[in-house]
């Protein structure tokens, strides 16, 4: 694949992964096929583009600017179980400070779960992947692309904060987000079940992605 091609998938990725912050085109589609289907549709659309856009990386003309080296693998592998862990207990729970969230309106600021710790737990994931994979991936498509999406996901933050204060209000999200600040930091949660459920979750998604590396990119993550 040549650069342009990389580019261009590189320019079909973002814009697939605008349609959530553009509130029109996300509301029509919502009208049409539903909330859920929305989420279902855009999540299978979401990860269909980024498998592409991995698969484009190791496509493009290679040109080494670090070598790789076992530690570099290590320090993925523990990096990615906290990946794993961060995105079992954000994802499909209320966090009305994020671009998803559900039933946001349950959202109890003294008991805020991951949200205590960041406000944007899938943004945080996202840069921590992506961060993490330039360790290994010392060639200039992967560092571009790595560096792209990390940098995305880090600028992300604002974009969302600034929608989201205009659409539940300054004073209602400055509240909130002050209500979470004076949160304790260690909480027993609500479920145990629940809990463990997650835990074990997010355990299990990184034991699957080490099995599927090799499957789905191509190259053994071991």
């Amino acid at each position: 694949m040549s650069w342009l091609g990389f580019a261009g998938v590189f320019a079909l990725f973002f814009a697939t992964h605008s349609i959530p912050v553009r509130p029109g085109v996300k509301t029509r589609i919502s009208e049409r096929i539903g909330a859920r289907g929305f989420g279902i549709g855009y999540t299978l659309l979401s990860t269909g583009m980024l498998a592409l856009l991995i698969w484009a990386a190791g496509q493009a003309p290679f040109v080494s600017l670090w070598p790789q080296m076992l530690w570099q693998r290590h320090v993925v592998h523990l990096g990615m179980l906290v990946v794993c862990l961060i995105l079992a207990f954000a994802i499909a729970r209320p966090n009305p400070f994020s671009f998803g969230g559900a039933r946001n309106a349950e959202f109890d600021p003294q008991q805020p779960g991951i949200v205590k710790l960041t406000r944007h737990p899938v943004l945080l994931a996202l840069a921590l992947w992506a961060g993490l994979h330039l360790l290994p991936n010392g060639d200039l498509a992967h560092v571009l692309m790595f560096g792209v999406l990390g940098s995305f996901a880090i600028g992300g933050r604002a974009l969302i904060n600034r929608r989201k204060r205009r659409e539940i209000g300054v004073a209602q999200w400055e509240a909130l987000n002050a209500a979470v600040s004076r949160a304790p930091y260690l909480q027993l949660p609500r479920s145990w079940r629940g809990a463990l459920f997650r835990l074990f979750a997010g355990v299990g998604g990184f034991v699957a992605l080490l099995i599927l590396h090799p499957l789905v990119i191509g190259v053994s993550a071991l």
